[in-house]
């Protein structure tokens, strides 16, 4: 299988390169715990790994990937919560500081979110539901009729996150408290280019 190959190949590099020249970084992370001071919640596409994006060195950044980069509104009832599980962990057990929310152009969850508004049967069983998240912002886009309904999508949802978050109590009290900030930024994979959202402003500009 090269592909696992070029994977373990990969290792090799890294072992006799970028690890060496960080052995004291990975010696004192590795005694002392972590304790990244920014978590990133972005998505699991494989063009937009966070870490490559933001240049960031190992213990930087907590991170959390998953479809479309969603966060779910605050809630304790059935099912598994495994982005909410991850939240917890890094407010309330690493302390973060920052919460970045990066959506990323040509989303395949957002896509697949915009077909389900059609009429037709899926085939997706967890995405659809996982994508309901963004519903009603969803309708909202396509009742809008905007020029490029996908950007438009990938700019709301990252707003959608955002709000989501504010639903957890402790993320919502260390916020008033001035101890955690949150933010939102999108990356155009065509252009390579990071945009930050103006949350007074609703709108997103290059950084």
């Amino acid at each position: 299988m090269p592909e696992f190959k070029a994977l373990i190949e990969g290792y090799k590099r890294f072992r006799a390169d970028a690890y060496r020249q960080q052995k004291a970084r990975y010696d004192e992370l590795a005694s002392d715990g972590q304790a990244p001071p920014v978590m990133v919640i972005s998505c699991c596409d494989s063009r937009v790994d966070p870490a490559t994006i933001f240049d960031t060195v190992p213990g930087q950044v907590f991170a959390l990937r998953n479809v479309a980069n969603l966060v779910p509104p605050f809630e304790t009832g059935g099912g598994l919560h495994g982005a909410s599980a991850a939240i917890e962990f890094g407010v309330l057990g690493l302390g973060v500081k920052h919460i970045v929310v990066m959506g990323h152009g040509q989303c395949g969850g957002i896509k697949a979110a915009l077909a389900d508004a059609k009429p037709g049967p899926s085939n997706n069983i967890f995405i659809d539901s996982w994508m309901g998240i963004v519903r009603d912002a969803r309708d909202n886009v396509i009742s809008c009729h905007h020029d490029d309904p996908q950007r438009a999508l990938e700019w709301e949802a990252i707003k959608v996150s955002l709000a989501n978050l504010r639903t957890f109590p402790f993320i919502a009290e260390r916020e008033a408290a001035g101890e955690l900030k949150l933010h939102g930024s999108w990356f155009a994979i065509a252009e390579g280019s990071l945009y930050v959202l103006d949350e007074a402003e609703g709108s997103f500009s290059p950084a």
